[in-house]
């Protein structure tokens, strides 16, 4: 009975509809139309300019009733003054007066739903739905693509979970959140495409002035990240990240943060199960764990970045040391003779190529052998010497793999031990001390060192205690602790 129960409210729940069914059912069909037809480019113009003077979100306030449909009109008069002419597609010829061509228009622009008339007594109004609105808003962003500030939105996403972490947000915060999220690492990865197209556009056949218009112009302010230089930087917010990848940790992971979300999202989200409530929670949160991928991103970009400008150097230095005016020399000097035909050829006498005109060939000298290298035997004492030398500079190197080597012999008898207890007796010690302070401030300050990440990965932990310097016998530095996490053994050969 439940089965049967639960198969009768499945056919009656309504179906789940993706936004390959949702477009259409939003916006007018034919609103495309005018932007798929052979005046394509001046119909964008038209809805720019109504966008920018009437129904934008920096136009004045439009009345209420909406406009009269004479001043529509005659804004799309004025801008037909300037426009290229248009192609006939609708019957109109060049030759048509300016003010039928403006009507025709406008009852396009209505027939096509981008405007829609209301009779108002004898008066004609025009308005703009909202869900067109939104649309044209959308179309000019994307045609303006201004360049992006990975500062702003890392602040942003920062703020909007601190808020959640704070318990003065929901769901709705979440949601904006994450779609910030994905739209910074699209952005970037999109980027890097995009100064590949501009690069693949600059053919040989562009001229020097307009290579480096284009290049410094759509390469540089427009298709670029806005804060790229500062990214790399240590003051800059996209440090934060690691903040971020934590706080959506324990967003997912505490139960009074996760079930106040999942209420949230089937209040507001319009999830009407929980098991949607919970996919949709699922999906904001994996998007923000993209961001741990923002430095894969940034390298590829990088890549890019270097290969556009070496490629944009090479292009202008050849250009630069073959800028000859070769077509004006020639032209010049054909002028000149046939203007003084009978003064005699501009060119020198003799053949333009003969024997006397070919480059002589290369002469060799000889010279003689290097005398041969005279061997010196070093004495004991010299190579006691270098001995001694290379054994204290090895004893003095301190790499990665050489304290997580030591700090396993430590932890092996010792799982958990203080810094005071650490024995300082060799040099070798002294350093790997001083690699552990290093370590232990760039997990404080949630920056990267090579030593904190191989001692997370074998599941050896270190913990600062307060701020005050202490003086051990050889060193000096802030307290900390060595512990290993129980259960986790290192996985590979650290020696």
């Amino acid at each position: 009975m439940d089965a049967q129960q639960t198969l009768s409210e499945f056919l009656r729940a309504p179906p789940v509809k993706t936004a390959a069914h949702l477009l259409f059912e939003r916006l007018p069909d034919r609103l495309f139309s005018v932007l798929a037809s052979p005046n394509r480019y001046r119909y964008w113009g038209l809805l720019f300019t109504l966008y920018e003077k009437r129904f934008g979100p920096e136009a004045p306030l439009p009345p209420s009733a909406g406009f009269l449909s004479r001043e529509i009109i005659h804004d799309i008069e004025i801008e037909l003054q300037y426009q290229d002419t248009w192609e006939d597609d609708e019957g109109n010829s060049p030759d048509t007066p300016l003010g039928i061509r403006a009507v025709g228009v406008f009852n396009k622009l209505v027939s096509t739903e981008w405007i829609y008339l209301e009779k108002r007594g004898y008066e004609r109004r025009v308005l703009m739905r909202p869900i067109v609105s939104q649309f044209l808003d959308l179309l000019v962003q994307f045609a303006e693509k201004p360049p992006v500030f990975v500062a702003g939105k890392i602040l942003s996403i920062y703020a909007n979970l601190q808020l959640i972490i704070e318990s003065a947000a929901d769901a709705p915060t979440l949601m904006e959140a994450a779609a910030q999220s994905r739209g910074l690492l699209e952005h970037i990865r999109n980027t890097g495409t995009n100064v590949r197209d501009l690069m693949a556009s600059l053919g040989p056949e562009t001229s020097t002035k307009d290579y480096v218009q284009r290049f410094f112009n759509d390469y540089i302010e427009q298709v670029f990240i806005g804060d790229y230089r500062e990214l790399r930087t240590k003051n800059h917010p996209l440090a934060r990240r690691g903040a971020i990848l934590d706080m959506v940790t324990r967003i997912h992971a505490t139960e009074p943060y996760r079930n106040k979300l999942l209420d949230s999202y089937r209040a507001k989200s319009g999830a009407v199960t929980d098991e949607r409530a919970l996919r949709l929670f699922e999906r904001d949160i994996q998007r923000l764990r993209d961001l741990a991928k923002i430095d894969e991103y940034l390298d590829r970009l990088d890549t890019e970045v270097r290969t556009a400008n070496r490629r944009a150097l090479a292009a202008l230095n050849y250009r630069m040391r073959t800028a000859r005016s070769f077509d004006r020399l020639i032209d010049g000097a054909i002028a000149n003779v046939l203007a003084k035909p009978n003064v005699g050829s501009p060119f020198s006498a003799g053949e333009l190529m003969s024997e006397d005109r070919i480059a002589e060939p290369k002469h060799f000298i000889d010279r003689k052998p290097p005398a041969a290298i005279r061997r010196k035997i070093p004495s004991d004492e010299e190579i006691a010497r270098s001995n001694l030398s290379r054994r204290a500079r090895d004893a003095r190197t301190m790499t990665p793999r050489k304290a997580l080597a030591y700090i396993n012999d430590l932890v092996a008898a010792y799982p958990q031990l203080a810094s005071h207890q650490i024995p300082l007796n060799t040099i070798t010690e002294v350093r790997a001390y001083q690699a552990l302070q290093v370590a232990v401030m760039a997990v404080t300050m949630r920056g990267r060192d090579p030593l904190a990440e191989l001692l997370k990965r074998t599941g050896i932990v270190l913990k600062r205690h307060g701020n005050e310097e202490v003086t051990e016998s050889l060193i000096s530095g802030i307290p900390f602790e060595i512990e290993r996490r129980a259960g986790r053994e290192p996985k590979e050969n650290t020696r």
